[in-house]
This record gives structure tokens, sequence and C-alpha cells, in this order.
């Protein structure tokens, strides 16, 4: 009898982002639309 590793049934697994966990109404999306919209460079960042 052949023998085989046994993992995570493939029904329990699930694939997600971060930005499918982050509701619309979270304040995170204000903030990530506040500093995408700053002039880094010109505050002293480099980037």
């Amino acid at each position: 009898m052949m023998q085989h590793i046994t993992g995570i049934p493939r029904n329990q697994m699930c694939f997600s982002s971060l930005e499918d966990t982050i509701s619309s109404e979270n304040p995170t999306r204000f903030i990530d639309v506040f500093v995408g919209a700053l002039f880094l460079e010109a505050l002293g960042f480099s980037v």
C-alpha cells in the first residue's frame, strides 16, 4: 500500500487579499487616499 502526505482539505482553504478584508466604511481607506495625495518629497521623505 502506498502512503501519502495528508494536508489541509482544499474546501477549507480561503484566498483573499487585504483589500477584501477592509470594509468600505473603514477609516483606513480615507487615510490611504489622503497619504497618497501628499507630496512626500516636499515634506522631506524619500520615496
